[in-house]
């Protein structure tokens, strides 16, 4: 079989499945989702085997530090995933939500009402927890899936699908709901990123590079999530405890993520007390960093940063320090050089927060807080696809209600246009 006949039969499978999907009570679908969980927890020796060979695999071929850390299961993340999806159930189902509905002066009754997108795809890198955070979204949503993730991952992909697939299936839920493409060759994607004719979305989650590649060349239509350029903003005012604990959390609590601190920009009023005392603060973690001439005219051994330094996502244990001016100067460097994926102000000044507020053009922007809040989990969502970093079909954590639509449902008692 050609990979084009292959690919189109998982998609016209998957259209099937989400036919009957939609249609689903939710009572089935949490008690799916809670076998689903169970599972996960019960196989948890399996996976971890199969996460090894991935693990050693990826070492083998030198892959990033980053990748490597993200692509690690242990007890606690399986744990984690199995949580995520037990959460995922307790969320309100949106299928099916009267959105609005009124009466128009002709007797006729116009709604509007959630209904699944249809059949969801998703390429994703390294993670292979997004295999089972997915899987979850799209089945409570009435959506069927197809998932394509990075070859690094193959073997606790395919594993963690296998398992997630048999228990939902075993929970009444439709045959191919949950497909996952096991071939690593890069062909398969190619071809998946045009099959308009049973895919309705695109969602990559991963590096640049990935969502680059899928934006530039798909068909399907395609939601961007992923990459985070992040800056916190130091203001004359701020609590430097604050800000220390902040920063701290923000890059080391977990670097290699997209909501992680990379940039520091430190008001000039408070530089030299400021830039001095958190560099040997964040050193103490373990952190390199790169600062702008201001900076190390106060560090002297701070690496010098270059251009590019101002405008990367560095998923490790690297940030870059520079002065700025004022708020308007920070928030100018932020439009400029950051992705529009988490921001945050450290002030004590209600003028300046709001300010910056409405003017930093991000899915997520902070007052006093880590940038590492940025998480469908945390928001008090559930589980997530990823991050959107663009402003249709939505921005922010991508989670339960953004996969579904609305269509028009109109009432009427024997009307007739004029």
């Amino acid at each position: 079989m050609s990979i084009q006949s292959e690919m189109n039969k998982i998609g016209e499978n998957a259209q099937t499945a989400a036919f009957k999907l939609k249609l689903l009570p939710t009572k089935k679908k949490n008690d799916a989702l809670l076998e689903m969980a169970d599972a996960l927890v019960a196989n948890m020796p399996q996976i971890i085997e199969k996460n090894k060979i991935d693990i050693a695999n990826a070492e083998k071929d030198g892959l990033p530090k980053a990748k490597i850390e993200r692509l690690i299961l242990n007890e606690s993340r399986i744990n984690d995933m199995a949580r995520g999806i037990r959460d995922v159930a307790t969320l309100k189902d949106p299928v099916g939500e009267e959105v609005s509905m009124w009466e128009r002066p002709n007797g006729l009754r116009v709604g509007r009402v959630r209904v699944p997108l249809g059949v969801v795809g998703i390429i994703y890198e390294s993670r292979p927890n997004v295999t089972a955070d997915v899987a979850a979204l799209c089945l409570k949503s009435g959506n069927a899936v197809i998932l394509r993730g990075g070859s690094e991952a193959i073997n606790s992909n395919s594993i963690i699908a296998d398992v997630l697939s048999n228990a939902a299936i075993n929970a009444g839920i439709p045959e191919n709901s949950i497909q996952l493409i096991k071939n690593t060759d890069r062909e398969f994607v190619r071809v998946m990123l045009k099959l308009n004719k049973y895919i309705d979305v695109i969602i990559p989650r991963g590096g640049a590079g990935l969502i680059q590649m899928v934006v530039q060349n798909a068909t399907v239509p395609t939601i961007e999530t992923g990459v985070g350029v992040d800056s916190i903003f130091v203001n004359y005012d701020a609590d430097f405890e604050m800000a220390k604990n902040i920063i701290i959390n923000a890059k080391t609590q977990r670097p290699a993520v997209c909501n992680a601190l990379d940039k520091l920009l430190v008001h000039e009023k408070i530089k030299d007390e400021f830039i001095l005392f958190i560099i040997e603060e964040i050193r103490k973690y373990g952190v390199e960093v790169r600062g702008d001439d201001e900076t190390r005219k106060i560090v002297p051994e701070v690496i010098p940063a270059t251009e590019e330094d101002w405008g990367t996502e560095y998923l490790d244990l690297i940030m870059c320090v520079r002065v700025v001016k004022d708020i308007a100067e920070a928030i100018d460097i932020i439009t400029k050089y950051d992705t529009k994926h988490s921001e945050a102000i450290i002030t004590n000044n209600d003028e300046d927060s709001q300010k910056f507020l409405n003017e930093v053009d991000a899915a997520a922007v902070y007052v006093n807080a880590s940038t590492r809040f940025t998480d469908g989990g945390q928001f008090g969502l559930g589980a997530e696809m990823g991050i959107s970093t663009q402003k249709l079909h939505c921005r922010g954590p991508f989670a339960l209600e953004a996969l579904t639509s609305t269509k028009f449902v109109v009432y009427g008692s024997g009307q007739i246009r004029e």
